[in-house]
């Protein structure tokens, strides 16, 4: 990176950081720290829920997906606009109204302490998870920036967050989160602009989608219902729904956010402004990296887009089998633009030789990256050797002008700071409110509270510094986060919805189907990622605990009723 770049990701940094404690330097009290003393308008609200989402994943691990796999992620978010209406009727009057500082205080009111704890342990158990890999996130551009071993790489982003959710609490993260989303708003599009002028001067837009067409890369909508796929409308319709309805409406480090808004209908409209800009917002990302995959169809790509590994690799002994192989597949990249620069006026015939030999080249380069694996994991068997989420980092570093690096990666980084603190920030408060206040031998006072909120985000922090030491076994980034989301939402999501609208049910049948439906769900889950073989999509996950909640809660239910309408009668008589 240049002088330029530096000074401009220093500055960004720097004035989101300082901007963001400055505005919360007052905040004296739990109020102020975990709800922002319920002041913020929508538009903080909206834009908090958004960038929350908006981490270093979304960029780094979306565009690696749109670069790799194409548009059908996209089909993930279909059921975001409807999930976004049922919160608005739903859930947000009844947080309002009890004026609660998390969700699953609400689970107290309307069953008991024991739904309400095991309701907020899973929360914690997937929040940390989740927050871990998207520490680990960030941590790949300073690892691939310095060489820097990821571990330290994961300490230093993890602890600079940590500093300042502490200082700031929730309205310094959510005034950062304005500053965030500009900034990302304005490099992506500027990402995309100049991803199409770097194009040969006969490609332009329409042309680059018909060749990532061709390529399979606008795969947008699938109708066909296939429980195995991840990703067609029926799995982001149905799935999708449960999932967003989940995230949003009992993840504390989403209902933090909205709960700061200054009524309700405050929160209701920064809801509504997330569910219409979210899907545009995700398209978008997901083209820029189908846009880096057309580049590359017109330029050698690196053979292993993770950089650090290859600069080991190329100061060990196996570098002169790297040589050769790199010889290899810069001869496969020239063979397949000669194909693609005489594609376009070729009639049917010859247009299907060229899509024969295109997929052979794919093929052929495909076994020479294979090969490079192999060698990295013999000189580095701890080696990352999934690289998707390396692409658009890579070309970032590779291609782009002076200063625009620098703000980009300025972006990545804002974006993990905003959804790393939120997410300290929902673990301190579920532990505070729902364990520490709940447990506590006499009611603790505004400071002890505080104290508590503020230790306990170090604990969290600490925690999640060391999942991320192992995030890289487990994939591309943007699934698995949801993967593991998948897990766990659809049992949380039950548990509320039988307090919503089964009142007939009470407290201890819905904790014991809901530790009954976990158990199923994980015993589905996890062998699926262990094994890396799926029989059911993660996205069905959450409609299948839910109304696996549901249905055993309402059978426990019955099943108790009716013995205890044989065990009266029996007394009677």
């Amino acid at each position: 990176m240049s002088n330029l770049d530096w000074i401009l990701l220093t500055l960004t940094l720097l004035f989101i950081i300082l901007y963001g404690v400055y505005k919360n330097h007052r905040d004296k009290n739990i109020d102020g720290y975990l709800l922002g003393n319920q002041s913020l308008p929508w538009y903080h609200v909206g834009f908090s829920v958004m960038a929350t989402q908006a981490s270093a994943i979304t960029f780094l691990s979306t565009t690696g997906q749109g670069f790799d796999d194409g548009m059908r992620f996209v089909q993930f978010y279909f059921g975001l606009p409807l999930a976004m209406i049922v919160l608005c009727i739903t859930f947000i009057p009844i947080f309002h109204r009890l004026k609660v500082y998390t969700a699953y205080e609400y689970l107290e009111h309307r069953f008991d302490g024991k739904v309400r704890i095991f309701t907020a342990f899973l929360f914690l158990v997937q929040r940390s998870l989740s927050t871990g890999i998207s520490i680990y996130a960030p941590a790949i551009i300073l690892s691939t920036i310095f060489g820097w071993d990821i571990v330290w790489t994961n300490v230093i982003m993890g602890g600079l967050v940590l500093t300042y959710t502490v200082v700031g609490g929730t309205k310094a993260i959510s005034y950062t989160h304005l500053q965030q989303m500009l900034v990302i708003t304005v490099a992506m599009f500027l990402a995309g602009v100049i991803v199409l002028q770097m194009l040969p001067a006969d490609i332009g837009l329409l042309k680059a989608l018909k060749i990532a067409g061709k390529s399979e890369r606008m795969n947008l909508v699938s109708f066909e219902f296939n429980p195995k796929d991840r990703y067609n409308v029926w799995s982001g319709l149905i799935g999708g729904f449960f999932l967003q309805l989940s995230y949003f409406g009992t993840d504390q480090s989403q209902v933090g956010r909205y709960l700061t808004g200054e009524s309700t209908n405050q929160s209701r409209l920064g809801l509504v402004m997330n569910g219409l800009l979210k899907v545009p917002m995700q398209f978008s990302i997901l083209l820029v990296g189908v846009l880096v995959f057309v580049f590359y169809q017109y330029n050698t790509s690196p053979v292993f887009f993770n950089k650090v590994e290859v600069d080991k690799l190329r100061s060990s002994q196996y570098a002169p089998q790297l040589q050769v192989l790199e010889k290899e597949h810069e001869a496969i990249s020239k063979k397949k633009q000669q194909l693609l620069a005489n594609i376009g006026d070729a009639e049917d015939e010859q247009l299907m030789a060229y899509k024969a030999s295109l997929k052979e080249s794919d093929s052929l380069s495909k076994n020479v990256k294979s090969q490079v694996v192999d060698l990295i994991k013999k000189n580095n068997p701890k080696a990352t050797t999934n690289d998707r989420d390396f692409v658009f980092l890579r070309f970032v570093l590779d291609y782009l002008p002076q200063g625009l690096v620098g703000l980009l990666i300025a972006v990545i980084f804002a974006a993990s700071m905003g959804s790393i603190a939120s997410a300290y920030n929902s673990l301190a408060a579920t532990t505070v409110v729902d364990v520490y206040r709940k447990y506590s031998k006499t009611p603790p006072s505004e400071k002890s509270e505080l104290n508590a909120s503020k230790v306990s985000t170090v604990l969290w922090g600490i925690f999640c510094i060391f999942v991320a030491q192992y995030a890289s076994e487990l994939g591309n980034m943007i699934e698995v986060v949801n993967v593991l989301g998948s897990l766990f939402y659809g049992i949380i999501l039950g548990v509320f919805l039988v307090a919503f609208y089964f009142k007939s049910i009470g407290g201890t049948a819905t904790f014991w189907a809901a530790v009954i439906s976990q158990s199923i769900i994980l015993g589905i889950g996890i062998p699926q990622l262990m094994l890396k073989k799926e029989w059911i999509a993660y996205l069905w996950f959450n409609p299948l605990g839910c109304i696996l909640v549901i249905g055993i809660a309402w059978m426990i239910q019955n099943l108790w009723k009716k013995s205890e309408y044989s065990s009266s009668k029996t007394t009677n008589a």
